[in-house]
């Protein structure tokens, strides 16, 4: 009897949330371990519906890197990084759409439609969702990496209305009706910011941001958006979050309401964060 005493608790503790994200928009960056796992990707999929079903408008945004090395690897391709970037040339690009598209997206799309016909796989080129730009850099040309130059809201937004989920891959297509790879952090900041989504989620392999990351009873559960761009500016973030925090900052600049960082592989994490009164990881709010 306790157990179903406790279970019932849980449920009550979830109401107030459940009414407060009704009809609200989250994006979510979906990433590391969470992506790579078997047992932990049923475990995100089974959130991303039950949070569908409460009435929350979840979009899940992706991309794949490590799958993409290890097709190149598998082919002989050199696999070839410039400040975390990947020097993506002609032949990369088209690896890279291959895996992204057409192998991880629809992956990712099969087990959310496991409990129904909710999902739909997107990349850039659909309707020209993601306008992307080359990168410029000084000192290396990385070939087609790309930014953002404009996010098409409409066809997310048009896939909403309809009750889908969409699942976006993070290939962009420029105005020269090329391909181009892009972060998958600053596209989900992007997308983030266009809808202006009630939240920002990313799911990574690490508890949150630390103020040291040796140590990890220093981890940092609330930030605003003042302390994020100061610590942006100091260098005061790892390289390997600096992405995931440059796309709180633009989401929450164009009026997302908070942002959050995640460790996807705590189980249920998305939900412990959106429908428990702790919470888990990283907010940054304004």
């Amino acid at each position: 009897m306790q157990v179903v005493m406790e279970k019932a608790q849980i449920l009550t503790e979830a109401l107030p949330y459940i009414k407060e994200y009704h009809g609200k928009t989250v994006v979510i960056k979906y990433g590391g371990a969470a992506m790579e796992r078997e047992d932990l990707k049923e475990v995100v999929a089974t959130d991303i519906v039950l949070m569908k079903y409460v009435g929350l408008n979840p979009i899940i945004v992706h991309g794949g890197g490590p799958e993409v090395s290890r097709h190149m690897k598998a082919l002989g391709m050199e696999v070839k990084f410039v400040n975390g970037l990947r020097v993506t040339d002609k032949e990369t690009i088209d690896i890279v759409k291959m895996v992204l598209v057409g192998k991880v997206n629809k992956e990712i799309v099969s087990l959310i439609n496991r409990h129904g016909k909710l999902a739909v796989g997107l990349s850039g080129d659909d309707g020209n969702l993601i306008v992307a730009k080359k990168k410029q850099m000084t000192d290396v040309d990385l070939g087609y990496v790309g930014e953002v130059a404009k996010i098409n809201k409409e066809v997310l937004e048009n896939l909403i209305k309809d009750d889908f989920i969409p699942v976006v891959a993070t290939v962009g297509v420029g105005e020269d009706g090329m391909s181009y790879n892009i972060n998958a952090d600053k596209v989900a900041g992007e997308i983030a910011a266009a809808l202006e989504a009630d939240k920002i989620i990313f799911l990574t392999d690490v508890d949150g941001l630390y103020r040291d990351f040796d140590d990890k009873e220093s981890l940092i559960s609330e930030l605003t958006l003042d302390e994020c761009e100061h610590k942006l500016a100091n260098n005061e973030i790892s390289s390997g979050m600096f992405p995931k925090v440059e796309g709180c900052v633009t989401a929450i600049k164009s009026g997302v309401k908070r942002a959050h960082i995640l460790n996807g592989m705590v189980p249920h994490a998305l939900l412990l964060e959106i429908f428990t009164d702790q919470g888990v990881g990283t907010m940054i709010s304004k």
